[in-house]
Parts: C-alpha cells; sequence; structure tokens
C-alpha cells in the first residue's frame, strides 16, 4: 500500500464515521508558549479549553487531520528506526462529543479491519494512575473487548500521560498502541513488553483522553467538556503497512535517501545513519523554509539554522556532491509539492534559503577548523573555548573531541560537556538580557525624537510586512538623536522599488495622523488579537499593546507619540545584511 493510499484511507474513515477534515496548521505555533506546532491538536486548543465552539466554526464537535509537525526533543536519536523531526500527524478529535469506548474502537477497526494490520501485533498501553490522577480503569475494561488481559500494560506518567503541548493547557491519560516489529522477545522475557529498550516495538498511536487543564502551578483542573485527542505517526504507519524495518525505507524516505550517492547496504551503519540524518532534516528545512522562516540565531531560525548546519556536516563527512542538496531539495519538492502547495510555490525562496546559509555556515566551517586547531595545538581546552567555537563557526564539541583525539591532546570529556552546558546556560542568559532591550527598542533616553522614531518602527515592521510577505519578523532595534535602526528577518536584498514602496506606505500612515492608542492586558490575550510579538521569553505576564489606528498592533514597553502626523518625514538611509538572513534598515525622520 503506498502512503498515497494510507492518507487517503484514513481520512475516508473518519469521515464515514461523522468527522470534519481541517486543513494542516503552519509549523510556527501560534501558542505563545511552543516555537513549533509539536500535534495535530495544537490548533485546537482553544476549542478544548472552551473559548470557541467548534460547532460555530465547523458545523461538527468531529474533527480529523493531517498535521506537519516539527520536534527537537528527540533529534539526537534521528538516525534509528522510527525517530524524526519533521513528521506527520494522523489525528482524529472529539470535542465534548465521544469520549474512551468510541476512541478506542475507532483506532482498533482501522488498524485491523481497514489496515487489515495483524491483531496479535498490537499491544495497547494505559494509565497506572498516581497520586494526582487514578487508574485509567475504563480504558482497561474497553481494551478487554478487543485483547487478553495480559496484553494490556500500565505505565505511569512517564509514559501514559500527554500534554500540555506547552506550559499550561489541555492534557490527560493516554492509551497507546504498540506495534510489535520483530515479534521477538529480548533477554528479558515475559518482561518484554511496549516500551522495552530493545526496540522490538515501537508506538503507532496515542490516545489521549483530555479531560483536564493544567495551569503554571501543574494543577489540574477538569476542562469545560471531555475531549478525545488521537496521534498516530504518518511515517510509522506507512513503515508498518510498506512491512519495512525502518521509516527510511518506506516511500516517503527511499527516493530521497536513494539520491544520496554510497551503498545504502553498507556495513557502515555511520554512513547510513548520516543519509538518514540528511533526509529528515532536510524535510524539515524544506517546510518550514516553505513558511518563511530563515536562519538565525533565534526562535524557529536557530532550529532551521541547526538542522541546516548538521545536515552540511553530515554532508562533508560523506565527501557529498557540493550540488547535491538542490537535487535533494527539488526531490523533496517533487514528493510533497501537490500535497503542500506552499512547498511549490515557494521553490525558489526555500532554495535561496537553503544554498545562502550553506556557503556562509562552509565559510565559517572552515574558519572554525582552523580555529580549532590552533586552539588545540596550544594543549587543554576549556568549555568557554568550545562554546565558543561552536557559537561562532558551528563547530559541534564531538568535533573537537575528535579533533582532539587526532592531535594527542587529552581532555576531560565528562568535565570538558559540563563546562559547555554552562557557558551555554551563559550565553541564553545574556540573550534574554538582549531581548529586554529589543523589547523597549532603546528609544526611553532618547527624547521627543525617540518617540517619533520608535513610533516609525512599528510602521516600518508593518510596511515590511505588507511589501515582503508575513515572514518579516523583527529581530531586534536600535534608536538614538539622529536614526532608527531596525533588523528583520528576509533572506534578500531589497529592490528599489521595494525600499521606495515601504517609505511611501509609512509615509502615506504619517499623513493620515493615525492616533496612537495603549491598553493593558493578559499576554496571551494580546497576541489571540492579533498583536505582534517576537521576544517570547521576555514578555511580562501582562503588557502593553500600541495599535496605530487599524495598521499596526505591537506588543511594545517604549514611548510613542499620540498622533502619527507628530513623526514627520520618513525616510530609509541604509539597507543591508546585518547576518544570515537578516536585513538592517538605518532611517530617520524629518
Amino acid at each position: 500500500m503506498t502512503s498515497e493510499q494510507i492518507r487517503q484511507k484514513f481520512i475516508d474513515f473518519f469521515i464515514k464515521k461523522g468527522h470534519k477534515q481541517i486543513p494542516s496548521s503552519s509549523l510556527s505555533s501560534s501558542d505563545p508558549t511552543v516555537l513549533l506546532t509539536t500535534a495535530g491538536v495544537q490548533q485546537l486548543k482553544p476549542y478544548l479549553v472552551g473559548e470557541r465552539n467548534p460547532e460555530k466554526d465547523f458545523g461538527t464537535r468531529r474533527l480529523t487531520s493531517i498535521q506537519k509537525c516539527f520536534r527537537t526533543s528527540d533529534i539526537d536519536k534521528i538516525g534509528d528506526r522510527s525517530h524524526l523531526t519533521f513528521f506527520e500527524m494522523l489525528g482524529n478529535f472529539s470535542i465534548g462529543d465521544y469520549f474512551k469506548e468510541e476512541a478506542i474502537e475507532y483506532a482498533w477497526e482501522f488498524l485491523t479491519k481497514e489496515m487489515k494490520i495483524d491483531e496479535k501485533r498490537l499491544w495497547p498501553t494505559i494509565f497506572s494512575g498516581d497520586n494526582k490522577t487514578p487508574h485509567d480503569d475504563e480504558s482497561y475494561k474497553i481494551w478487554q473487548k478487543f485483547v487478553p488481559k495480559d496484553k494490556i500494560n500500565e505505565f505511569s506518567r512517564s509514559e501514559n500521560w500527554w500534554g500540555p503541548p506547552g506550559k499550561t493547557g489541555p492534557c490527560g491519560p493516554c492509551s497507546e498502541i504498540h506495534f510489535d516489529v520483530t515479534g521477538k522477545p529480548c533477554k528479558l522475557g515475559e518482561k518484554c513488553i511496549p516500551n522495552c529498550k530493545c526496540g522490538r516495538f515501537i508506538e503507532l498511536w496515542n490516545l489521549v483522553f483530555t479531560e483536564y487543564l493544567m495551569n503554571e502551578k501543574g494543577n489540574l483542573s477538569p476542562l469545560p467538556s471531555k475531549n478525545i485527542d488521537t496521534g498516530m505517526g504518518f511515517e510509522r504507519l506507512t513503515m508498518v503497512m510498506q512491512n519495512k524495518p525502518s521509516v527510511f525505507e518506506t516511500d516517503l524516505f527511499e527516493p530521497i535517501i536513494k539520491e544520496i550517492p554510497g551503498d545504502n547496504l553498507s556495513a557502515d551503519r555511520q554512513d547510513i545513519k548520516a543519509k538518514r540524518i540528511i533526509a529528515d532534516h532536510l524535510r524539515g528545512a524544506v517546510f518550514l523554509a516553505a513558511e518563511g522562516v530563515t536562519p538565525s540565531n533565534i526562535e524557529q531560525g536557530y532550529i532551521l539554522r541547526r538542522v541546516l548546519r548538521k545536515i552540511i556536516r553530515e554532508e562533508r563527512a560523506l565527501n557529498l556532491p557540493k550540488d547535491l542538496l538542490v537535487l535533494l531539495v527539488k526531490k523533496i519538492i517533487e514528493l510533497y509539492g501537490n500535497i503542500y502547495s506552499e512547498v511549490k510555490s515557494k521553490e525558489n525562496e526555500i532554495l535561496a534559503v537553503i544554498q545562502n546559509e550553506k556557503k556562509k555556515f562552509e565559510r565559517a566551517l572552515a574558519v572554525g577548523i582552523r580555529e580549532t586547531s590552533s586552539v588545540l595545538t596550544r594543549g587543554d581546552i576549556s568549555g568557554e573555548v568550545a562554546f565558543h567555537l561552536y557559537e561562532s563557526y558551528g563547530i559541534p564539541l564531538e568535533f573537537i573531541e575528535e579533533m582532539a583525539k587526532e592531535k594527542g591532546v587529552k581532555i576531560d570529556r565528562k568535565q570538558l560537556k559540563e563546562d559547555f552546558k554552562e557557558a551555554s546556560k551563559k550565553h541564553q542568559k545574556i540573550s534574554r538580557t538582549g531581548a529586554e532591550k529589543k523589547f523597549g527598542g532603546g528609544a526611553a533616553e532618547a527624547g521627543e525624537i525617540g518617540k517619533k522614531l520608535h513610533t516609525a518602527t512599528h510602521l516600518l515592521h508593518q510596511a515590511l510586512r505588507d511589501v515582503l510577505g508575513k515572514h518579516v519578523r523583527q529581530m531586534g532595534s536600535d534608536i538614538n538623536q539622529e536614526r532608527l535602526r531596525f533588523d528583520f528577518s528576509h533572506p534578500e536584498k531589497l529592490s528599489e522599488a521595494q525600499k521606495k514602496k515601504v517609505e511611501d506606505t509609512i509615509n502615506e500612515k504619517i499623513k493620515e495622523d493615525l492616533t496612537v492608542t495603549t491598553e493593558e492586558m493578559l499576554y496571551e490575550q494580546a497576541t489571540k488579537s492579533g498583536a505582534l510579538a517576537f521576544f517570547k521569553e521576555k514578555y511580562p505576564k501582562i503588557v502593553k499593546v500600541y495599535s496605530i489606528g487599524d495598521y499596526s498592533k505591537e506588543i511594545c514597553a517604549g514611548p510613542h507619540v499620540k498622533h502619527t502626523g507628530e513623526i514627520g518625514y520618513f525616510k530609509i538611509k541604509s539597507e543591508k545584511s546585518s547576518s544570515a538572513g537578516v536585513r538592517r534598515i538605518k532611517a530617520t525622520v524629518e
């Protein structure tokens, strides 16, 4: 069965069960507590907590989707049988409609009747209960209709509890369905059950019984309704249906991996793992770039940069052709372009983002290797220096360790890793402090001219998004008595026509003499109202939202004029690159 057939069978099955298909949401999460979409249920959070009515918006309380997801929690496991960063999640949802019995029955029917998977190879697990939440008696009884008691295994919160997807939100106990890949118990014998580390089983489908709301202190309270949220890895189901030993040998990956030179059946497992990492990370990079994410040192841009740099390091290790990434990107677009139109329509932008980052990183890497060699020649290396090499040149810690071994330099690997982590934490603290400065915009000490320039940055931000696209994100700003400086995400130089259009748009809004208003509200309420916010690690619980007429709305803490007519004439003085994927505009008002 092809992956395309599996997609269609899943959606058709749940439509027959009265569900309505909803489209995949963006990978860039709208939830302020998380950076990326990690599950199909994230876009439904307002419905689960009772803020929105699914019947009003969708005409039903039963929904189904195939959601694009991106997770970095298992990034070090990529290359094994089943872990991925980018993947698609098959899901069915009930918001105050059916609950445990129907959810379990639907899952069992789909797997055993529709997909015709051997019942003997499916093992359910349930929540064992703890001092916060009771044992899941109901699921235990329901599962006995389908499998013998001795195949129903119980696990604690770490295995059989899901959510919330951020710091707060909907959550609940879950029942997982595991697939017996090998059918052979390990040396544990009868104790070799789902979640055994031997690799005999893979988790296939997670049925989450979402009935609680977790607050910031970790306390639980009942949701307005009992809900069902299920998630099944599409790649894993495809692996099972195509009888493959790993997701990387399915028709979702095989066309990509076969384009990478070298014997895929080589006994050198490290080469095979490297190819799998390239294929997985590049899929994720393509989808992030398709949504306008560009490599940077913060938020989604940092994740994109991280996976692209890992790809390039693996590519260098395998000594692959320099133009291979272009070929692989085009293959990925060929595989997904008809399913996700944004991937096909943004092909040129995707290629530009990936090629630009590759050029910049390779230059940095060459310098970094020389610098690392020089440092090691002088003797021991500290965690602070190792982090500097990583942050500045992309040299990973394991690469430094390998070079040290080659040069015969003895290092305390355990201590080096601890010191490296400490240096990383210190860097994060500095980054947060920097975000605080960006949040205020640097205008507080600039007097009346500062108010004019700071308000102009809001107009500039919105105008850039109007002219260049919604991928534009503020990356920093600075204001003094003479000019404003505004950094923003964008992969290429602005044309003269684009700069003129930005200028004209801003001056038109100044001419309209729009009123600047402010109000205080909860951060979550502000983002839901449409206010722009790009420094998630900084904002307090209560924020100020500044609106410039109906044109601009942004969370901010800096000083502003009361009407745009006070600003004067806006003029762009320069526009150039600030860093990889980030442009910088300097402008004045007269």
